[in-house]
């Protein structure tokens, strides 16, 4: 992590949400690859192009049980006037062909996946064959025909076919030479399936960070236990982790701290160890319990240069306080989130979910955002001077508000797919008119 670009210090600076966005995202760099089996490479980001060393398929090989045979051998053929041909041999998958070969008037069993033996030029399926059992088509690769001792030495075959049908080129998925995969990809499954398949058993990543979550207040309760007078239970960990897995790190939930600044500073220490990233909720207003703001300000020690937390007031709803910097020897950087249910969670979308990615070595940290014409029953307000994060959904083009204003309405939250932006410059946007929409499925 670099030395922060520096920052406005005056205590009643207003930071913009764009200001803040890239403060972090000057700050935060992309972690150090390191070389990972496959297995432990899903979703990671790939540092350096891939190119193939083998083709894929490396051989010509049969996409059907059958027979590989002439094309001129079988050209005409039909029920009534079937093609006789002598059986030669097997091909299995797994199993050279090399000392196989497929002359006029012959055929080779052949299984899927096995290499087609020299001399043959296409393949019929065994459903368009008697098996070699004399008895007429059969449905499928019989075990009395996979046995060479129990099949006559002849096959007929009731269909023509073309050539090269049913045979899987050499090189036809991906060449050797060509590029398999970018830098910059993130590896899901079809990715890693894709470098086994060219015979890569480890790649060189980006590792998924490691990101340690914590929620502060003495009133909050783990769900599933009983609530007290004046608790309730902690939602804030439980969604910011999510949110974490969901943008791609290793997440660590820790339970919540009750509101004491030793016993918080304590627990992020401790979580040093494990965390790439730290993100707190609550306790980054102006409260008296504030418990966040009051174990952190100070945290610059004067053995751990650059380090500290800055806490800002942005100029935005929800989510005006948070706070930003970094901690420990390490300098890991630490985001600090306002405790309101949904301040927490749209501060994260904006700040949070982006810093993850750029930790990831993502060029594109962003949601995707479009446009889309808003619908609602009324004229919706925002405060002016504050850029406003409206829940809603979107579909077909049209984005309707869900649920009321308030930062602590989780039910809404729970049913949004997007949020409207208005600008810091309006004040009421019609039903009707044209929004800026980010999108968060």
């Amino acid at each position: 992590m670099s030395t922060a670009a520096p920052r406005p210090t005056e205590q009643d600076h207003l930071w913009s949400v764009d200001e803040h966005l890239e403060d972090i995202l000057a700050t935060v760099r992309p972690l150090e690859p390191i070389e990972l089996q496959l297995p432990d490479a899903q979703g990671c980001v790939l540092v350096d192009d891939v190119t193939v060393a083998v083709s894929l398929p490396p051989f010509d090989n049969s996409s059907m049980d059958g027979y590989a045979v002439r094309v001129a051998d079988v050209a005409g053929a039909s029920e009534e006037f079937p093609a006789a041909l002598e059986v030669v041999g097997d091909v299995a998958a797994g199993q050279a062909a090399d000392l196989l070969y497929v002359g006029p008037g012959q055929a080779a069993r052949i299984m899927t996946g096995a290499p087609l033996p020299a001399g043959a030029e296409t393949v019929v399926p065994v459903e368009w064959t008697d098996g070699g059992l004399g008895e007429g088509p059969v449905s499928g690769m019989r075990a009395r025909s996979l046995a060479p001792e129990q099949a006559s030495g002849h096959v007929r075959v009731y269909r023509p076919a073309e050539a090269r049908a049913h045979v899987r080129a050499m090189g036809s998925d991906v060449k050797a030479g060509d590029r398999a995969l970018e830098a910059g990809t993130v590896l899901g499954p079809p990715q890693i399936a894709l470098l086994a398949a060219i015979g890569r058993g480890t790649v060189r990543v980006r590792p998924r960070p490691r990101v340690v979550v914590l929620s502060t207040g003495s009133e909050l309760v783990q769900p599933g236990e009983e609530l007290g007078a004046g608790q309730i239970y902690d939602s804030n960990s439980f969604a910011l982790t999510a949110a974490a897995r969901d943008a791609g790190a290793i997440a660590y939930r820790v339970g919540a701290v009750a509101d004491d600044a030793e016993t918080l500073r304590s627990t992020i220490e401790d979580q040093l160890v494990r965390a790439d990233l730290l993100v707190t909720t609550g306790g980054v207003s102006v409260g008296a319990y504030d418990v966040v703001k009051e174990a952190l300000s100070h945290v610059g020690d004067e053995d751990e240069a650059g380090s500290g937390i800055e806490f800002r007031k942005l100029a935005m709803q929800p989510g005006k306080p948070q706070g930003f910097g970094s901690i420990g020897p390490d300098h890991i950087p630490l985001l600090a989130l306002p405790g309101n249910p949904v301040s927490s969670y749209v501060s994260f979308e904006l700040f949070v979910r982006p810093a993850i990615r750029t930790l990831m070595g993502l060029k594109d940290v962003h949601r995707p955002t479009t446009r889309a014409r808003l619908t609602a029953d009324k004229p919706i307000t925002s405060p002016k001077g504050r850029r406003q994060f409206l829940r809603a959904t979107c579909a077909d083009g049209r984005a309707r508000p869900v649920g009321g204003a308030g930062s602590h309405l989780v039910a809404a939250l729970a049913h949004a797919d997007a949020l409207i932006v208005v600008p810091e410059d309006v004040v009421s946007v019609e039903p009707g008119t044209d929004v800026e929409v980010v999108l968060l499925g």
